[in-house]
């Protein structure tokens, strides 16, 4: 009786553990039933799916946001564009369009104080006032406009504006 008895142990703690490796090969990681989680769990998984869902909500939010905020939605504002003038042109901007003085000469037009912030030097430059070469305006108030007073200004612009 004792082989016996000794084979059937055998048998039943070779069952056991068959049964425990294929439960434990079956459980996810960071699962409920594997609660431990790995480090490359964390960088290849867990992050992935946190930054993907990040992406998401940013996408969203900017859309939602579209022309409320400058930049957003319209790269045309964030770049500057070099616009040619021929002398007695004028440049007429929008608020918060910006100006840099490339080439030849050109002055401030403003119907009233301030004309131009000068965002070099965080100066005023009112009504007929040069342009510094290389300094960047700002038009913070309607009806700011730069006239060329060249033969050939070139100017870098950012910004809505019109010419006349």
């Amino acid at each position: 009786m004792k082989k016996k008895n000794w084979f059937f142990h055998l048998a039943a703690a070779a069952a056991l553990c068959g049964v425990l490796m294929t439960t434990a090969l079956a459980v996810e990681a960071g699962s409920p039933q594997d609660p431990l989680v790995t480090l490359s769990y964390l960088n290849e998984t867990f992050m992935n799916t946190i930054m993907t869902r990040v992406d998401e909500k940013i996408a969203a939010r900017t859309g939602q946001l579209g022309g409320q905020v400058p930049g957003i939605g319209s790269s045309a504002a964030s770049v500057f564009t070099v616009v040619t003038l021929s002398n007695g042109q004028t440049l007429t901007g929008d608020i918060g369009c910006e100006v840099m003085l490339r080439v030849g000469a050109a002055v401030c037009v403003a119907p009233s104080a301030p004309g131009l912030v000068d965002e070099t030097t965080a100066g005023i430059l009112n009504n007929g006032g040069a342009l510094a070469q290389n300094h960047l305006y700002m038009m913070t108030i309607e009806n700011r406009a730069v006239r060329a007073a060249a033969a050939t200004t070139k100017l870098l612009v950012r910004g809505s504006y019109t010419i006349a």
